[in-house]
């Protein structure tokens, strides 16, 4: 197999997994792990992949819903199943427009009388589809990269709700920072939802941890609760433990 074949199989287990696991990629292609270490360094050159300890993520950058919800999607089907108790049956919770909240909303019980805002037209349909529940749409600019609603009028649509939950994804997180973003404007409307929210829940799998994106969104004082695919003993989320409630 020569170079450019093995290339295109590890980019083809990115985007199936969310990451590229160094031992497990060497074992499925039947080479050693110098010479995935030789691709991932060639990857990296070209910008398509970071690398990380043990292999590879994706580099950073700003994706459609449609190509967001097809990723990782075992980990953000974990993170939506251990999120739902969270969800109230009554009252009012607000969602981003990532796919990960597109998983949870997919799996949402059927409520009492749950007012469900959100910036994301395919997060609206999604929730408009669960008995019980009264969607809310925050228009706003359509920004094509993303498929989200961002920009002055959706900030101000944000926050003439309050929320007992916000329910939120994001780009990439680490311990200084908290979460980032791609684009400005998309942070700038997860920070009106977190003001009108009484909690922030952040919805995130694993491949996220540790990176930084352009835009700084959610400071950790902003978030209450972190849900992963991971155990909560899990030694990656040991730089965030002592910031946020790990579930």
């Amino acid at each position: 197999m020569i170079g450019a074949e093995r290339r295109e199989l590890l980019l083809a287990r990115l985007a199936e997994h969310g990451i590229i696991r160094l031992e497990e990629s060497a074992a499925a292609l039947g080479v050693s792990t110098m010479t995935v270490r030789r691709d991932l360094e060639a990857l990296e050159h070209e910008g398509v992949v970071a690398r990380v300890r043990g292999g590879a993520v994706a580099t950073v950058k700003a994706r459609s819903f449609t190509e967001r919800q097809g990723v990782d999607d075992a980990a953000k089907t974990v993170i939506a199943q251990k999120a739902l108790d969270l969800v109230p049956a009554t009252g009012s919770i607000a969602v981003d427009a990532s796919s990960t909240s597109g998983h949870l909303l997919a799996q949402l019980r059927p409520a009492t009388d749950l007012v469900v805002a959100t910036n994301s037209a395919h997060n609206h349909a999604r929730a408009r589809a669960v008995r019980g529940v009264r969607a809310v749409l925050l228009g706003g600019e359509l920004e094509p990269r993303t498929e989200s609603f961002v920009g002055p009028i959706a900030c101000a649509a944000a926050g003439m709700l309050t929320y007992d939950r916000f329910f939120t994804s994001a780009s990439a997180v680490d311990a200084e920072h908290g979460t980032t973003e791609t684009i400005i404007e998309e942070a700038q409307v997860k920070r009106e939802l977190v003001r009108a929210a009484r909690e922030t829940v952040l919805l995130l799998d694993s491949s996220k941890l540790s990176r930084r994106a352009m835009a700084v969104a959610i400071p950790w004082s902003g978030i209450s609760i972190l849900v992963t695919e991971l155990d909560p003993a899990d030694a990656r989320l040991d730089p965030l433990r002592d910031l946020v409630e790990l579930r």
